[in-house]
């Protein structure tokens, strides 16, 4: 690890992020946002996929790419090259963690294996992203986010019961598989600062898929079959939802019996449903969800939305609206949070980027770059670490290489 007056806790170390579309890249955005050096390795002329996806902004950049793209310098590399990939072969060996989500074999054939970079370099710390276990009959079949929702149980967990199989409304496996292999790429550095060795780290996206199942999945097994769907509401928890108040939509969240009796009594005006003994306790509400829900449904329909966010804070209720995204995304608590960030571009004169979540002693980890242009790290890149001039980077340019 190089040395660095950064502060952040990731200062000193440097990540070749390999990787595409949204699972590896995540991983790497996580690790640039604690104050990693991550170098992004992309095609010289499209550059990663998403680079196409979505609202485009500038030449080379969407909303999509920026979405996962923050904190990372990139370089543009023809890795189809011998010289390209001899170049991202010398880069690695500059760094301490590589991240890389090829097809099946794709990476070895290229010389840039785990097995091939270990032996140049015994503490790498080396992460593989893929669609299934690459110990399996399926490490060579291409894993998508969407597949893996329906093959992993997580469309059958999500929606009302009489709607079919629902996905996400974002890349959610691929977005925990980003966070998990994150995880593990700190643990494995953790584990370097004792031992001096390296890892390999084998991330797949129906591994963790499965494991977003969490509760419902636990409780499929338990009942040998599927748990209902409930929608907007829980599985275990009544009432916990949704509610539609006579003006708009609030999440109301009663999480114990004792609220729910100041519920019943304070906010919806029913000290009868409080003192019935089929409400009483939280497995009983559940038992006869059909009998009470009704009651409570016209009861906060019948009341507007403010009213009823007043009384629920009253009596120390959780309570919310239901915001359009937009909404949310511009509302005094986002604003005053510093999530929403604008970041110079040097074509569209600025864009908005969201922040890291983390905070750390108070302070919200920074912006410290924004999504990089396709291949704006390129010259600087090659020249401080492989030690390449401008005429020698001019060259590979002009053949393609770069």
């Amino acid at each position: 690890m190089t040395a660095s007056p950064s502060g952040l806790p990731l200062a000193g170390v440097r990540v070749l992020d390999l990787s595409r579309v949204l699972a590896g890249p995540w991983c790497g955005m996580v690790l640039g946002d604690f104050g990693a050096e991550v170098i992004k390795v992309e095609h010289p002329k499209r550059g990663d996929d998403t680079r196409d996806w979505g609202l485009r902004i500038g030449q080379t950049e969407t909303a999509y790419f920026n979405s996962v793209n923050r904190n990372k310098r990139s370089v543009t590399v023809d890795l189809k090259t011998p010289e390209g990939q001899q170049i991202v072969r010398d880069l690695a060996l500059q760094c301490d963690v590589v991240i890389q989500n090829f097809k099946y074999g794709d990476v070895e054939t290229m010389g840039l294996g785990y097995e091939q970079l270990k032996a140049l370099k015994p503490d790498l710390i080396y992460c593989s992203v893929s669609g299934y276990d690459r110990t399996g009959p399926e490490a060579a079949r291409p894993g998508y986010d969407l597949l893996v929702q329906g093959e992993a149980g997580l469309m059958a967990l999500n929606g009302e019961a009489t709607q079919p199989p629902l996905k996400f409304g974002v890349a959610a496996v691929d977005m925990f598989t980003g966070m998990y292999s994150a995880q593990a790429v700190l643990a494995a550095l953790f584990e370097r600062q004792r031992t001096g060795q390296g890892r390999h780290i084998e991330m797949a996206l129906f591994d963790c898929g499965l494991m977003i199942t969490a509760y419902y999945g636990l409780e499929a097994l338990l009942q040998q079959k599927d748990p209902p769907r409930y929608g907007n509401a829980h599985p275990s928890i009544v009432p916990y939802g949704v509610f539609d108040a006579a003006d708009g939509p609030l999440v109301i969240a009663v999480g114990n019996n004792a609220q729910f009796e100041r519920f019943a009594r304070d906010v919806i005006d029913r000290p009868d449903i409080a003192s019935d003994e089929r409400f009483k306790t939280n497995l009983g509400r559940g038992s006869n969800r059909d009998e009470l829900v009704p009651q409570l449904l016209a009861e906060l329909k019948a009341r507007p939305r403010k009213l009823l966010l007043e009384r629920l804070a009253a009596v120390g209720i959780p309570c919310g609206e239901v915001l359009g995204l937009h909404e949310a995304l511009t509302s005094e608590r986002a604003v005053r949070g510093g999530l929403v960030t604008e970041q110079p571009h040097p074509v569209a004169g600025s864009m908005a980027v969201l922040a890291p979540p983390y905070r750390l002693d108070g302070e919200r980890l920074p912006v410290r770059r924004p999504p990089p242009v396709l291949g704006e790290g390129t010259q600087d890149v090659l020249s401080e670490l492989l030690g390449l001039d401008a005429a020698r980077v001019a060259d590979l340019k002009a053949r393609g290489v770069l």
